[in-house]
């Protein structure tokens, strides 16, 4: 009787730690606090860990599986999403759910479609370009200098999400000025949050490689996103 293909716990905690840095960075995102002279969203604490691990992902278990993981994180990000606005849209108790009760919850977990849009165009383009890069870039090096692949694949990437989802989320609600300093705030912080986590994704890849025993190259590997089968 045949036996299903094996599947690694690590890969499984990896990927579930990246989905988890998803949807708290849309669950955050909503409070803006002060980082010196700039006014970031709170999810900037979390969100660039959803890049580690996308580095991760490519440098230990190649671009094909970390394309899997990236669509499980827009399927999961789709689903939370609609879970919280159905529940949004459901009556409240009468009594239990006071006055002032649909406002808070609105302000907190609500979403508006221009908001979703943008997150979503982000995370796709900003994610994909991330892992292609740290695969192309493990090829050029020959697997050397992972520092490099790691901060220039999130220069690119991060770069991408931030303009992307800046300029569709609050183009013609922000001055043109402003908006470019935002874009630029939010690529800085977010580059400089992955240069600082060089050593703990170091001390990641090697735990993950010795585990696995595995340290593929994505040599003749089709880049296509929407790709899910094969390599």
């Amino acid at each position: 009787m045949p036996t299903a293909p094996r599947t690694s716990p690590l890969l499984l905690v990896v990927s579930a730690l990246f989905v988890t840095v998803l949807l708290t960075s849309n669950l955050i995102a909503v409070k803006l606090v002060a980082f010196g002279p700039w006014t970031l969203p709170a999810a900037v604490i979390v969100f660039p860990l959803s890049y580690l691990f996308g580095d991760v992902l490519t440098e230990v278990y190649g671009y094909a599986a970390a394309r899997r993981v990236i669509w499980l994180g827009f399927a999961s990000n789709l689903i939370f999403v609609l879970f919280i606005v159905a529940a949004g849209a459901l009556p409240g108790a009468s009594g239990a759910w006071r006055p002032g009760d649909q406002a808070a919850f609105d302000r907190i977990l609500g979403f508006t479609p221009r908001l979703l849009v943008a997150s979503f165009i982000a995370y796709v383009a900003g994610e994909f370009l991330n892992s292609f890069v740290m695969a192309r870039l493990k090829v050029a090096t020959q697997g050397r200098w992972l520092w490099s692949r790691t901060i220039s694949s999130t220069l690119i990437g991060q770069g991408v999400d931030s303009a992307i989802f800046i300029t569709i989320a609050f183009a013609g609600v922000l001055p043109g000025g402003i908006l470019l300093r935002t874009i630029l705030y939010q690529w800085a912080f977010k580059t400089a949050y992955e240069i600082v986590a060089t050593p703990l994704t170091y001390a990641v890849v090697a735990f993950l490689k010795r585990r696995e025993r595995q340290d593929p190259f994505d040599i003749g590997t089709d880049f296509n996103p929407f790709r899910l089968a094969g390599g």
